[in-house]
């Protein structure tokens, strides 16, 4: 057969189907399509009539058109190809089509639509039934009319299918290898398989049809829908459920339902997970499938593992056709077979039993019957819970919105969950305008944390340690109302045990506290300089026993009254022999013993602690930093970060990268480097360690908690931080270490762990703390900087030549070559030249904030100041003590660095122990006397100012 005969038997195929179909559109839809029913159900399969119909008319339409273009061509052409065959060229059209009509047919079956139909009452039906009758014996032998009519509307359009695939088949035999003959065997195929399709279709219409006539009305009203299929049924293939649940067990398209006398339970397939490897059984001989759904599991048991496979292939196959949203093509065909459904699903689904999910809508992932994955969790009381989920309860980050009862607003939690609990780093807006950021533990918050009150009303600031959800251990209180600031301990939610009390007008105490109430007596440090020790109110009114020691030096000690009206009043012993405060006294350092400082900030050393213990978990990376990367865009736009400044980082800070970079950079020059980069960083965990302690400092020291009586506990505070963060990063390298089976280094230089500390990590954290610290340091030094300052302004009146011979600098030592003058200039007169070059190099001390560098500075001051005397006598000079102090005293002067006794005090306390004794040991102490001896040069012309007066 060539392409012509093909075309003209197509062509004679399709006038013939074209002319059925109008006979079967005139003799049968059309009357039925007027004989329209009233009652209820009627109406239902009324409408799938009209569907049907639609669905016959498209059919009808494509065969007309494919015969118009056919008998063109015929006419007009002697030459065909395989583009003028329709059914081929236009194939998915053609089974599209088909696959509609019969889909839809198989529905109209399910619903006894034939059966309705034939007992219409209508008119126009009486009228015709004769004729449809006679019309219908042409097609069937039947003689019940529902099933004639069900003859009728399918068996003439599947013979119709048979003789395209014998047109198809005849055609393909005589074609030559090519694209023409591949077509032709591809429409082949699927026109094949569409018979199946058809066959399979009509075949579970018939099953599920007689379903609904053997089961009662009262399960046929609630489970018959017209798409709904029945798969398998347990009369016919017998298989039981546990604990006898279950009479009967029906396997649908979309539900497997479980019947129990007159009740039955339905499970949505898209929720039904089947795993066959269960070892239960429900009794002995019997072989299980364990049948998981969100809320309940169960057994299904067969008595042969053959039977058992088939219940186990068909559940399958359902629940992954349901998950696709729709059936296969043929139904059990090839593409259904040995392809499991997967585990991993996403579809929403309301919790019924009690729980903590009760009357809960989940939208999200799902694995094995559990949330997993992303998802979204709503209650009808408003509350919702967005974020990760690890086998059925909240785990990874997550935000949950819980309302208020009292208020229209909501409490918003933005943490870190684990297996169900808040746990690890999270912020809690709540909707009386107060926030919490720090860490929880069992859905409390435990550990260290910040909660601050925004609102106007009373506006505080707690930040310190936390448990079972109160202020316990060591924490600073600030109330901005009162001014105040509490540094101290915490028990239950109050001030209880020693604290200091820091005012913002610059007066401190510490006290002895008892659930908020002071108790005992305490140590009072007045803004002048004046000092009380023993008992006082909360208003600072002095009680009972005490002494007072004023800023002059007088002492008085006795007992102390204020009554009402009479102001304060005191029984006691004045003494006047002193003429000097003590300095122990004035400057006093508060809270050494009473809060050791390797007890101060546990909870954020813990967090580390447990993050290395842990064998820095990426989970446990998480929760510890506050920072997760999320694929969502929602989840990473309303996730705030603490101690995290978001931005972009070249470097990559995953767990497994830092701890194979920290083997890389053991040497001390690469591990500053590496340290530096890391502590910047507040991706990095000691990076994020950093930003905390810095946080803790200023919420210690900062605004109202600067105060001179707080720097040495402040001072020593920076210390144990680098001492800690030291340990902390050789417990990540020892953990790196182990992971790759080596062994930590000894230390060869036998510095200790303090000494590295210092020497280290210090110099690279100092920035952080250097604003607060250097604060302290100058309230601390204020008087000996201000007489310092004095001095440097009488000092600065002296032209150079003068303050060299005011100085006892040798003459020889003068670089007069450097006072060049002018025409109307004498040379001793000018100011500000001489060793000049020395001089802006101590102006650099202040650009700086490592003691380390500070030092540089003074030693290149040291080298300007020889090279310049060397350039004078004209040889290599190396200075005597007698020779640098004078010289060292004039660029001190000359330099006029401002809180230089600060700066030195704190090159002093924060240097490298390593340096003690050597060339920058000595610099700094000749620096200490020139600063010392320009004080007592004031101080002796303020005496002798004095006695002037005097006489």
């Amino acid at each position: 057969m060539c392409t012509a005969e093909a075309t003209a038997s197509l062509l004679q195929v399709e006038e013939t189907f074209s002319a059925c179909l109008a006979r079967i559109d005139a003799l049968i839809l059309k009357p039925l399509l007027q004989a329209e029913p009233s009652d209820q159900k009627g109406k239902e399969n009324f409408k799938l009539f009209l569907l049907l119909n639609d669905r016959f008319q498209a059919l009808w339409n494509l065969t007309e058109e494919s015969y118009r273009v056919l008998k063109q061509k015929c006419s007009t052409s002697e030459s065909f190809c395989i583009q003028d065959i329709y059914t081929v060229w236009k194939g998915d059209l053609f089974l599209s089509l088909y696959v509609q009509y019969f889909v839809t047919f198989a529905n109209y079956v399910v619903v006894h639509g034939f059966e309705h139909t034939t007992k219409s009452k209508s008119e126009a039906w009486k009228q015709h039934k004769t004729v449809l009758k006679q019309f219908l014996t042409d097609f069937t032998s039947e003689t019940s009319m529902s099933l004639a009519l069900y003859t009728v509307l399918h068996k003439p359009i599947r013979d119709h299918i048979e003789q395209y695939v014998l047109l198809l088949t005849k055609l393909n035999e005589v074609l030559k290898e090519g694209s023409e003959k591949d077509m032709v065997t591809s429409a082949i195929k699927e026109y094949v398989k569409l018979e199946s399709f058809i066959s399979q279709v009509l075949d579970e219409a018939c099953f599920t049809k007689s379903l609904w006539k053997s089961l009662g009305y009262k399960f046929t009203d609630m489970l018959c829908v017209p798409e709904r299929r029945l798969l398998e049924d347990s009369k016919n293939l017998p298989i039981s459920a546990s604990t006898n649940r279950s009479d009967r067990i029906l396997l649908f398209d979309d539900v497997l339902v479980l019947i129990q006398g007159n009740s039955f339970q339905s499970f949505d397939l898209k929720l039904v997970w089947v795993d066959e490897n269960c070892t239960e059984k429900s009794a002995p001989g019997l072989y299980g499938l364990r049948i998981i759904t969100p809320e309940e599991t169960f057994f299904l048991s067969a008595k042969d593992p053959q039977m058992k496979a088939v219940w186990q292939w068909k559940l399958n196959q359902a629940v992954r056709q349901a998950l696709n949203g729709k059936r296969d093509f043929p139904l059990w065909g090839e593409t259904g077979e040995g392809t499991e459904p997967p585990s991993c699903r996403f579809f929403t689904y309301v919790f019924r039993l009690e729980g903590k999910f009760k009357n809960a809508s989940y939208e999200g992932e799902w694995h094995w019957g559990k949330p997993h994955g992303k998802g979204t969790l709503k209650w009808r009381d408003g509350r919702n819970h967005v974020g990760d989920f690890k086998e059925g309860l909240e785990h990874g980050f997550g935000i949950c919105l819980v309302p208020r009862r009292s208020e229209d607003r909501y409490d918003c939690y933005k943490c870190h969950w684990y297996e169900g609990k808040m746990r690890g780093y999270g912020i809690c807006e709540y909707g009386n305008d107060m926030v919490y950021k720090g860490y929880f533990k069992d859905n409390v918050r435990q550990g260290f944390g910040i909660l601050e009150n925004l609102s106007a009303e009373h506006p505080f600031k707690y930040t310190g340690q936390w448990e079972n959800d109160k202020k316990n251990g060591y924490g600073v209180w600030e109330d901005k109302d009162r001014g105040e600031r509490y540094i101290g301990t915490w028990l239950d939610d109050h001030k209880h045990g020693q604290g200091i009390v820091v005012t913002q007008s610059g007066v401190c105490y510490q006290r002895t506290f008892h659930a908020d109430k002071m108790v005992g007596s305490g140590i009072l440090l007045l803004e002048d300089d004046s000092v009380y020790e023993g008992n006082f109110t909360e208003h600072l009114t002095f009680v009972g026993k005490g002494k007072l020691s004023f800023a002059n030096g007088f002492i008085l000690e006795g007992t102390f009254t204020n009554k009402s009206g009479q102001g304060l009043q005191t029984h006691g012993i004045l003494n006047t022999s002193n003429e000097q405060l003590d300095d122990r006294i004035t400057k006093a350092q508060l809270g050494l013993k009473e809060f050791p400082v390797e007890k101060r900030w546990k909870g954020i050393y813990d967090q580390f602690l447990e993050f290395i213990h842990s064998g820095c978990k990426e989970e446990t990376e998480e929760s510890f930093t506050g920072f997760h990367i999320q694929t969502s865009k929602e989840l990473r736009k309303s996730q705030e970060y603490l101690f995290c400044q978001r931005g972009t980082e070249d470097v990559s800070w995953k767990i497994e990268d830092i701890l194979e970079e920290l083997v890389q950079h053991q040497g001390l020059e690469s591990l500053q480097i590496y340290l530096e980069k890391a502590l910047k960083s507040s991706l990095h965990p000691l990076g994020k360690l950093l930003k905390a302690l810095t946080i803790a400092f200023q919420a210690t020291y900062s605004g109202i908690g600067a105060n001179r009586h707080l720097l040495t506990m402040a001072q020593e505070e920076v210390k144990y931080y680098a001492k800690k963060i030291w340990e902390f990063y050789q417990g990540l390298l020892h953990l790196a270490l182990e992971q790759k089976g080596q062994l930590p280094a000894k230390c060869v230089d036998g510095d200790t762990s303090d000494q590295k500390a210092c020497s280290v990590v210090l110099p690279l954290i100092l920035p952080c703390f250097y604003p607060e610290l250097f604060m302290l340091y100058m309230l601390y030094h204020e008087r000996e900087d201000d007489l310092y300052c004095q001095g440097i302004v009488d000092l600065s009146l002296f032209p150079d030549i003068k303050l060299l011979e005011f100085l006892d600098v040798q003459k020889h030592l003068w670089p007069l070559k450097d006072l060049t003058l002018t025409t109307n200039q004498r040379r001793s007169l000018i100011k500000d030249k001489c060793f000049l070059s020395a001089t802006e190099c101590l102006q650099k001390l202040i650009t700086t904030v490592d003691p380390r560098e500070k030092l540089v500075i003074l030693q290149k001051t040291y080298e300007e100041i020889e090279s310049t005397v060397s350039r004078v006598v004209e040889k290599d000079y190396k200075l005597p003590m007698d020779d640098l102090l004078p010289l060292l005293m004039y660029v001190v002067s000359r330099a006029k660095i401002q809180h230089l006794g600060a700066e030195i005090h704190l090159i002093r306390d924060l240097m490298d122990p390593t340096n003690q004794g050597g060339l920058y040991d000595f610099l700094l102490t000749a620096l200490e006397s020139c600063y010392e001896h320009i004080q007592r040069m004031r101080l002796h012309q303020r005496e002798n100012c004095h006695v002037t007066h005097s006489s």
